[in-house]
């Protein structure tokens, strides 16, 4: 604490007793009076304070350290009504989760800066997902722009806006690897690739955490679900999870050391059991390898009652056992469980937990808050001028606009369906074409979902006069009612071109938001097919918001062209139109693979090979690893994503075609922009190790990079790859590379052949 604070605090509370007083005045002396604003280079020095402070606290409120409660400003799991006002004064909270706006989060700091015996500061935390006021489309529509910068932006304007309204900590980014899109929480990351979701995990930490904790527009990240969360059976959400370690190493943990890499502050262990042992009690995961072999220096907080959570698993006999094992595991802060608060006083004293184990949590956790600089200024987040200044600045909703642009992916677009000619009327159908509730998606943190977001009907008013949209509702997202298909035909019959603006119910993805079928809910699919029967000539534009791939296997017949908008947040109509009348020209590419149907479940682009592949020169053959009433291909793959203009790829030019393992090998390709219109294009590297010790995928990432081409130009894109750049853990657990034969390619999405190779010896 700060001079000047803890003065203050000292003269001003009237009701701390002498005892209290002498403690504020030892703080005083032991931190200081200088502030400890400019200390974030110098670990050294917060924890000699974080040390000093210690020295002061008993083993009761150093257990407060670990202990999270909720406020009730939103609901995010099972409703626990808990008089957090008591404990906080009892020193017995570290931290408050639901709990935001500069007001709310200055009267509770009040009470644990000046009611409580060393006034140690809360952490107050909360779900910015895809953004905090100005909502951003949902993170798996961001990671299709392929934009680690735009993600960056993004992340950096909601830690604009929470900490404005006194929030220090978000519960993002959520980096697992999702290849399931039965699991609602698919939306909530960036899909299926280890390489790509491993730059966006970074570029989320560097925007939420900035280059300097201790400026006050900075919140800690937190990177989630530790670990495999996104492999649950079944794609049922909190279920079991079960791999072996290559998968575990290669796959899943990736994407969490890269955020570590990237100095991510916090960890929240997971709802799901891994190999038989629930995550929030997992010392192979946490011990060994999060601060044992990657030395993580933050905090672990658990998920939502998931310390509670290992006695339904099976694996804690009881709320005591659960509480020991939480805390002997590795997990710091119990979020909304009580267990700690409870337990770990008497587990100390049975000696069952080692009391250096309670000071290593409290110590990170203590370390967190001296970084955010609230010992200096405990309220330098709740700051009712800055709030007021900071939500939905214009230049937040302009980048919110470009964002929602940018994450759009064109599925389709036969015979230039898009852009749309602004001098012809359209019919506008659907239940979400005036929608401007859902379009914030899941996760929607505390953006107005009426007041300020943009439905695609506002939007498409900055192209055209009113008497040019024909709206019609049409049905309901869910609902069998199918008493507006007349109005909705009719529209159709009187309009020179269709759009059709349909998907997911915002709560149909996302946490608990798990489904068995993949099309599209209700009877909005049968409205599409009686609208094409009724206006078999026209054009018909389908516009999907939705949380997760879909089977769209029926729709593509029957609509000349697709765009996938995700939610896109606040200004997701003003974007979606912006792509419509080509002011942007799409180049948003999926980062995750649409099936044809469920039963191809999970499918995605850099699966093993098996014994018996399909041939290329006889694909009926038979006694081949197939479907006997699907082929194996999805409908979209990995990558896909059209544009308005068209782009020519060379053939790939290598430096060499043997590199030895301290070479670097340089592939080069020309794409030219043949079309008509200019535009981005993202530009994709892979590689295949054709033989390993372990065997290696089909196909791999390994680079991307997004450019803008005009029309008739051409850039030649260069890459870079390494020896590091091959690594994979082995089947003696090694994270090398073995010599051998490698194909490379580089092509616009993970639908190509390999026709290059180079050898490493």
């Amino acid at each position: 604490m700060g001079c000047q604070n803890a003065l203050k605090l000292s003269n001003q509370n009237k009701t701390i007793d002498m005892k209290s007083k002498q403690f504020l005045a030892v703080i005083v002396i032991i931190f200081g009076c200088q502030g400890f604003m400019n200390a974030q280079n110098a670990p050294s020095i917060y924890e000699s304070k974080v040390d000093s402070l210690m020295n002061l606290m008993t083993l009761e409120e150093k257990i407060g350290q670990t202990v999270m409660y909720g406020g009730d400003w939103s609901v995010t799991g099972p409703t626990t009504k808990t008089d957090f006002v008591a404990y906080i004064k009892q020193g017995s909270v570290g931290a408050m989760l639901n709990v935001y706006t500069a007001k709310g989060t200055r009267d509770l700091q009040k009470v644990a800066v000046e009611e409580t015996r060393l006034g140690i500061p809360l952490l107050f935390g909360y779900d910015v997902i895809h953004g905090m006021r100005t909502i951003f489309p949902i993170n798996l529509g961001m990671s299709a722009s392929w934009d680690p910068s735009l993600i960056e932006q993004s992340s950096r304007i909601a830690a604009e806006e929470a900490s404005a309204e006194g929030l220090h900590w978000t519960f993002a980014p959520m980096v697992d690897i999702a290849r399931d899109p039965r699991w609602g929480r698919i939306s909530e990351g960036a899909g299926e690739d280890v390489y790509l979701g491993s730059m966006m995990a970074k570029a989320y930490v560097k925007g939420f955490q900035g280059d300097d904790l201790s400026k006050p527009n900075t919140i800690l990240a937190c990177a989630k679900h530790y670990v495999a969360y996104g492999a649950a059976q079944a794609g049922r959400d909190y279920h079991t999870v079960n791999m072996g370690e290559d998968e575990l190493r290669n796959v899943y943990l990736p994407p969490f050391k890269a955020t570590v890499d990237a100095g991510v502050e916090t960890f929240m262990s997971a709802f799901n059991e891994l190999n038989g042992v629930p995550t929030s009690g997992n010392k192979y995961t946490l011990r060994d390898i999060l601060k044992g072999e990657w030395d993580f220096k933050g905090f672990v907080v658990s998920d939502y009652t998931s310390i509670n959570e290992m006695i339904p698993h099976g694996f804690a006999k009881d709320s005591i056992d659960a509480a020991r094992i939480g805390m002997n595991t590795g997990v710091d802060m119990d979020m909304m469980g009580h267990l700690y608060r409870k337990f770990l006083k008497d587990l100390v004293e049975e000696g069952k937990v080692e009391e250096a184990t309670i000071d290593d949590a409290c110590r990170r956790i203590l370390l967190a808050k001296f970084k955010l600089g609230l010992f200096d200024d405990p309220y330098r987040y709740s700051d009712d001028k800055r709030e007021k200044e900071t939500i939905y600045k214009p230049e937040f909703l302009k980048a919110a606009r470009e964002t929602a642009a940018a994450s759009s992916v064109l599925l389709k677009n036969d015979n230039n369906a898009l852009p749309l000619d602004k001098i012809k009327n359209i019919a506008l159908i659907g239940p979400l074409a005036k929608d401007e509730y859902h379009i914030n998606g899941n996760w929607g943190g505390a953006g107005d979902r009426k007041g300020k977001s943009v439905s695609v009907f506002e939007g498409l008013q900055d192209y055209l006069k009113s008497n040019q949209i024909i709206y019609a509702k049409g049905c309901e997202i869910v609902k069998d009612d199918e008493n507006g298909f007349q109005e909705a035909i009719n529209a159709a019959k009187k309009a020179d071109v269709v759009v059709l603006v349909m998907g997911e119910d915002h709560g149909m993805s996302g946490e608990a938001a798990s489904r068995t079928n993949l099309k599209i809910p209700g009877i909005q699919p049968k409205l599409i097919k009686k609208i094409r029967e009724a206006v078999p000539n026209k054009k018909i534009i389908l516009v999907l918001m939705n949380g997760r791939p879909l089977n769209l296997s029926e729709e593509i017949s029957q609509v000349d062209a697709i765009l996938e908008a995700w939610f896109p947040g606040t200004m997701g109509g003003s974007g979606i139109s912006d792509v419509l009348y080509g002011a942007y020209n799409p180049s948003g590419k999926l980062t995750v693979t649409f099936p044809r149907n469920v039963g191809q479940v999970p499918i995605y682009y850099n699966m093993k090979n098996t014994g018996r592949p399909i041939p290329e020169t006889n694909p009926g053959e038979d006694y081949k690893s197939n479907y006997i009433d699907s082929p194996n291909t999805p409908l979209f793959v990995f990558g896909h994503g059209l544009s308005y203009t068209t782009f020519q790829y060379s053939y790939v030019t290598l430096s060499a075609a043997n590199i030895g393992f301290n070479d670097t090998l340089t592939a080069t390709a020309t794409i030219t922009n043949t079309g008509n219109f200019d535009g981005n294009e993202v530009v994709q590297l892979y590689v295949h190790d054709k033989v390993g010790s372990l065997t290696r995928p089909v196909k791999e990432l390994k680079g991307f990079q997004k450019i803008f081409l005009k029309k008739g130009e051409s850039k030649t894109v260069t890459f870079n790859l390494t020896v590091e750049d091959l690594k994979y853990y082995n089947n003696e657990n090694q994270f090398t590379v073995e010599p051998g034969e490698f194909e490379i390619a580089i092509a616009p999405s993970s639908d190509f052949k390999f026709k290059h190779t180079f050898t490493l010896n």
